[in-house]
């Protein structure tokens, strides 16, 4: 499938590769595909990603990532669902950190780690490169652009497309902006 990727493609995965790094992850996230995206500037997805979360927007966007982090990367809706259950994620987030630190949740789990000398792409961040290649093919694209893995992100749900959504970054919004784009 990597082959089908264009060099702008590559870039975001070289990109979210050296995030994690940076991080100290084990292993790369959605969230760190996100922030090669957010990193790139000539691409089709940094033009749509310029248009509907422009670039002071962008810090709400990384702080909402950091704190659902901080929850050990449970989204707001699942917060909610607990909640409705009794559960006060807050509460639990804020006795974690009072015993083990801030932060103490959103440790990278060190069991996930990688020995291969290279590091490991979550299930999660798989699903979206593998969602990437489907949306390409529903578009009748033959490679596989930046902007097919931002699609992508917006629909496999989860912490990295809530966050998006709440700034106005939706499925349907990135390809009206990303076909406004290619017809100019």
């Amino acid at each position: 499938m990597f082959e089908r990727f264009t060099k702008a493609a590559r870039a975001v995965v070289k990109g979210a590769v050296e995030h994690a790094e940076r991080g100290g992850a084990t292993v790369v996230t959605e969230e760190h595909l996100l922030l090669a995206l957010l990193d790139r500037e000539d691409t089709r997805a940094a033009a749509a990603l310029r248009r509907l979360c422009p670039p002071d927007r962008r810090p709400s966007l990384v702080t909402a990532l950091a704190e659902a982090r901080r929850r050990a990367g449970l989204s707001r809706a699942d917060a909610t669902a607990l909640a409705e259950l009794g559960i006060d994620v807050g509460a639990i987030v804020a006795r974690v950190e009072e015993t083990h630190g801030a932060g103490a949740l959103a440790a990278d789990r060190k069991d996930a780690g990688w020995w291969s000398g290279r590091r490991s792409f979550s299930q999660e961040a798989k699903a979206v490169l593998e969602k990437s290649l489907r949306v390409a093919l529903a578009r009748k694209d033959r490679e596989i652009g930046d902007e097919h893995i931002l699609l992508a992100l917006t629909t496999t749900g989860g912490v990295v497309a809530e966050a998006l959504a709440d700034h106005g970054v939706t499925f349907a919004s990135v390809d009206t902006a990303v076909s406004t784009a290619t017809t100019r």
